[in-house]
């Protein structure tokens, strides 16, 4: 299957810079779309963070169905990420993720083996969740995804706070110091659309070479 061309880096930059023709309602109190002083320097510096691994925890809520699943380890290289999950949840058992955008190749506990050019409809498929896998790898780092337009609004201690960004509302709830030399990293995220709910807990960051 072929995969999406790579985003030019010019289109990216600009995107992190802010550029977005999105039109919501009003701002939340104590919000502001006015970036701080060191968000370029800060987008910057977390948009060449592209080698890591993270561990923690997902919670996935929706109507037809909700469950928990431990990150045992989510590594990304550039484009690619390698993301296994552990659950319970509907006899999933360990799942793993292998993929780029636009291509994921789903490893189930059976051994049985899934590909598509279409990452979130496999995943919905395989486990009857809705994740926007392509733009988790983005997201997770507090950045927005380059493939469409986005919103950020930062809060009162010059934060960002909140993407908008496909239909979705991204939460930063925590953000701690995990790798030096770099800004802080999430620590907690909540993905909104409609009546579902993706959280991510994460435990631990570590850069990887």
């Amino acid at each position: 299957m072929m995969l999406k061309q790579l985003i030019p880096a010019l289109l990216l930059i600009t995107l992190l810079g802010g550029c977005t023709t999105i039109q919501l309602e009003p701002l939340p109190e104590g919000m502001t779309e006015q970036p701080p002083a060191d968000w370029t320097q800060r987008s910057r510096s977390l948009n060449q963070f592209d080698h890591w691994q993270l561990s923690g925890k997902l919670a996935v809520r929706q109507p037809s169905d909700s469950g928990t699943a431990v990150i045992n380890h989510w590594e990304q290289q550039g484009e690619q990420y390698d993301l296994a999950l552990s659950s319970a949840f509907l006899g999933m058992g360990s799942t793993r993720l292998l993929g780029t955008p636009g291509f994921l190749k789903l490893q189930l506990a059976n051994g049985d083996t899934y590909q598509s050019s279409e990452p979130e409809t496999l995943v919905l498929a395989a486990t009857g969740w809705q994740l926007p896998i392509d733009s988790l790898t983005w997201w997770i780092r507090g950045l927005p995804s380059p493939a469409s337009d986005f919103r950020l609004l930062f809060d009162d201690r010059q934060q960002l706070a909140i993407i908008h960004q496909s239909g979705w509302e991204i939460r930063y709830d925590r953000w701690q110091p995990f790798i030096e030399d770099l800004p802080q990293l999430p620590a907690k995220i909540t993905a909104l659309k409609d009546d579902k709910r993706v959280r991510v807990v994460i435990s631990d960051w570590q850069r990887k070479d």
